[in-house]
């Protein structure tokens, strides 16, 4: 693989931290930089500044840990700051306060302000953003960029007040004028056409989209209608066949306007432009979506199944295949939950692949998925994922989620992850109890002689 090629005007996610937001009590950090241990044949490099040296970036980040340590969380978190950006000012109800999940396992957290802030690359310029909040209002909101190097104000919001460069000063006051306690000013600018700061508003509508259960009919349609273009619908039923689901085309149905309007309704509300909650629908199902997959059948013959004969794999895999494409395409990041679910831990290792090899990633689109499967992890000759691309995530005495990175741990380079992280040497796994589980045996036992 070749490693060394910098891009000059890449967009990608760097970092990400959060606080007081779901099961995440205190600051936790998330970081998509290579460190000194990192796996070469993985980093990309991006340039980051004029005239600077070039940064390393990882195209893969896996979070791994017990059933209910927060796994998922790290996702939605970040899926979260998205929906504020993207939905705050032109859906947000201007007198309804601000949805926020902050920790409520700690009463006096109820009260306290939440965090989201985010470093990144954008069009080769690293900028940090963030914001703090509570229940009613935004109370402060930041945007600094480094195009030389050094922080360079784009604005800084306290409250009502803002504070702008003085070359963006008459803009600024023009859009403050539109901003509501509830609204965020990104999301007020963008929607006013604020050239400086559109780019940056623009990049949470193409990245950070979380692919999880209950967004899986939203992705169906969006991989749907990918079948509707010609170049497109070459790559889709490339990947429905190299998963070996024994697919080899598809065959579109005409939809009547009413099914087709839902169609387009899912793709706008995973893209960010609609909201779910004005009316709440939970997206066409497969069924609807007038697709025939067809298979390989008895001696090589071609047969089309009836949607709901499907396997759960082929429509998990379906609903993937569209917004995987997307952020390969395009460059951008895309969150996976549960990875492993319902497919193959080959499959998941040639898509995790997929975004590890510049071949098939040649924009640096990124993939940040959690995962119970330790064979991602792999061996000392067999590596998927580099020492620095692996989280764990582990629950603390008081219900909170601990975030951490393997290289807290100083991995040794020969070292079988897998194999240490199922016998709980790196933590972040579940304590079990054959006592615990015998006296439910001994519980079952006695109903059943009652």
């Amino acid at each position: 693989m070749e490693t060394q090629d910098v891009a000059t005007e890449a967009s990608v996610l760097l970092a990400f931290r959060v606080e007081n937001v779901r099961s995440f009590r205190d600051r936790s950090d998330f970081s998509l930089l290579a460190t000194g241990i990192a796996e070469k044949q993985f980093v990309r490099h991006v340039a980051w500044r004029e005239g600077g040296q070039s940064i390393g970036v990882l195209p893969v980040a896996g979070i791994f840990g017990s059933n209910a340590s927060g796994k998922t969380n790290v996702l939605r978190s970040m899926n979260d700051m998205r929906n504020h950006v993207l939905l705050s000012f032109r859906h947000g109800n201007p007198a309804g306060g601000v949805p926020r999940r902050a920790f409520m396992l700690d009463p006096a957290m109820r009260n306290a302000p939440s965090t989201f802030e985010i470093d990144l690359v954008l069009d080769g310029v690293r900028h940090e953003y963030g914001f703090t909040f509570n229940d009613e209002e935004f109370t402060e909101e930041w945007v600094y960029r480094y195009p030389r190097g050094r922080a360079a104000l784009l604005f800084h919001r306290r409250g009502l007040q803002v504070e702008f460069p003085a070359s963006e000063r008459s803009l600024g006051n023009a859009i403050t004028r539109l901003l509501r306690p509830n609204a965020l000013f990104l999301s007020t600018a963008a929607s006013a056409n604020h050239n400086v700061l559109l780019p940056l508003y623009s990049w949470f509508g193409r990245n950070l989209l979380l692919a999880e259960e209950n967004t899986r009919p939203l992705r169906q349609a969006f991989t749907r209608r990918m079948l509707d273009d010609d170049r497109r619908q070459q790559e889709v039923l490339a990947l429905l066949h190299a998963a070996d689901l024994g697919v080899r085309g598809a065959r579109n149905i005409e939809l009547d306007p009413v099914m087709k309007e839902r169609m387009q309704r899912a793709i706008r509300i995973l893209n960010g432009v609609e909201s779910d909650l004005d009316v709440p629908d939970d997206g066409p199902s497969f069924s609807d979506l007038g697709i025939h997959l067809i298979h390989q059948g008895f001696d090589g013959a071609e047969l089309e199944l009836p949607p709901n004969e499907e396997s759960l794999g082929t429509l998990t895999w379906f609903g993937l295949i569209g917004p995987v494409l997307d952020a390969l395409a395009d460059g951008s990041v895309f969150l996976a939950d549960e990875l492993d679910s319902s497919l193959h831990p080959a499959l998941v290792a040639q898509l995790v692949r997929m975004f590890q090899d510049p071949v098939t990633n040649p924009r640096r689109g990124q993939l940040i998925f959690n995962s119970h499967d330790a064979t991602l992890l792999g061996d000392a000759g067999d590596r998927l994922l580099g020492r620095d691309q692996v989280w764990f995530t582990e629950k603390l005495n008081n219900g909170s989620t601990r975030l951490y990175p393997l290289t807290d741990l100083d991995p040794r380079k020969q070292e079988s992850i897998g194999r240490r992280y199922l016998a709980g040497r790196y933590g972040a796994t579940p304590i079990l109890s054959d006592q615990e589980f015998d006296a439910v045996g001994e519980l079952i036992t006695a109903g059943a002689a009652g």
